[in-house]
């Protein structure tokens, strides 16, 4: 089995709607994907022979899915009254609505199934959201 990893990060900030501590404050973090894709044959094209997949092709991937979040606020869903999203959106702040609580964990099977999408054979994907603290996420 090949393993191939790449990583990408960025900055974003988030709170955890209706948690029971200081994630409950709005606070940033620089955010470290860590993306794992497997293969157990490699190509045998021209262009990829000796390759499951060219990096370049692989880190552009992650490094768009990590663009899209970069300098955002990154929101669950009706986590926050209609006035205040309303008043955010009205200053041209980037707010990202997601259909779960921004966690590490659901952060990095997120990043996985988006990834998953785009055809890779997937292994795994790892959070961090401190340089100490992270999750991962595979099937």
């Amino acid at each position: 089995m090949y393993i191939l990893k790449t990583e990408a990060s960025f900055d974003s900030a988030h709170f955890l709607a209706g948690y029971d501590g200081k994630c409950s404050n709005l606070h940033g973090h620089r955010w470290k994907i860590i993306l794992e894709v497997q293969a157990e044959e490699l190509k045998d094209d021209i262009q990829h022979k000796g390759m499951y997949v060219d990096f370049g092709e692989l880190k552009k991937d992650l490094r768009d899915l990590a663009d899209s979040m970069d300098h955002a606020l990154i929101i669950e869903k009706n986590s926050l009254k209609e006035t205040t999203l309303e008043a955010l959106k009205s200053e041209n702040f980037r707010i990202i609505e997601l259909d779960f609580r921004p966690t590490a964990e659901n952060m990095a099977k997120y990043f996985y199934e988006k990834i998953k999408k785009l055809g890779y054979n997937m292994k795994a994907v790892t959070v961090y959201e401190t340089p100490v603290n992270s999750a991962t996420y595979m099937e």
